[in-house]
């Protein structure tokens, strides 16, 4: 059996307000292996982003543990998270999030670049020629559709060969027929790399695509399915 990747405990997030405390996600616990897919789903306002900003340390629970690829975060500071994301993770988003003036070749460049690797180019050419864009490599995010775009995001995503992946809603601003496309994409590079994924999405389809999902309603574990 494959070892766990990333391991929840008793996860909660609490925030104070005016009104009073708000507990936005109550007593969560997953634990998920290499390789395995996880969808999150549930209504708007149900805790999902929350979750996935915990799993991902890009915050800090109010109470419970994360252990991502081996590390407790809650015993990190900012710095040693990031190092860790930097190491292990890599993030899909709705908004595609590529930078405007780099072309499709620069923006999956990027990631390996900044960790100093002269590996960078023929890795991303390699990479966007796999999901169908080797003939886009100069073409910059505004020439591109938003499938081409988020092809493009995918591609930076796993250049860096992470160990998990974090997608939020990674087609929810797709048509149908082009989120399919991008679906089909995300698993057979999950298949191919070994690469766990955890999925914040809407999309039905999706969900039951993975091994794993959780429903969530007001921050609580209301499902699970394997």
């Amino acid at each position: 059996m494959n070892a766990s990747i990333l391991v929840a405990r008793n996860l909660s997030k609490v925030v104070r307000s005016a009104e009073g405390e708000l507990t936005i996600l109550a007593d969560l616990s997953l634990d998920l292996a290499r390789g395995d897919s996880l969808a999150i789903v549930g209504r708007s306002g149900s805790g999902k982003s929350t979750l996935l900003g915990l799993l991902a340390g890009l915050d800090r629970p109010s109470d419970g543990e994360v252990l991502l690829a081996g590390h407790a975060l809650s015993t990190l500071d900012e710095d040693q998270r990031a190092r860790v994301r930097a190491e292990h993770v890599g993030f899909v988003f709705q908004s595609f999030q590529l930078l405007d003036s780099l072309t499709a070749l620069e923006n999956v460049m990027l990631p390996l670049e900044l960790e100093g690797r002269d590996d960078a180019r023929p890795c991303a050419r390699e990479l966007l020629e796999r999901v169908g864009l080797g003939q886009r490599l100069s073409h910059y995010p505004r020439q591109l559709s938003g499938g081409e775009q988020q092809r493009v995001a995918i591609a930076r995503a796993f250049v860096g060969e992470p160990d998990i992946l974090f997608a939020d809603e990674p087609t929810g601003n797709l048509d149908s027929q082009t989120g399919e496309r991008i679906s089909e994409l995300l698993f057979e590079l999950n298949r191919e790399r070994g690469t766990t994924l955890v999925l914040v999405t809407h999309d039905a389809r999706l969900a039951a695509r993975c091994h794993q999902q959780i429903r969530l309603e007001a921050g609580r574990l209301i499902a699970a399915q394997a």
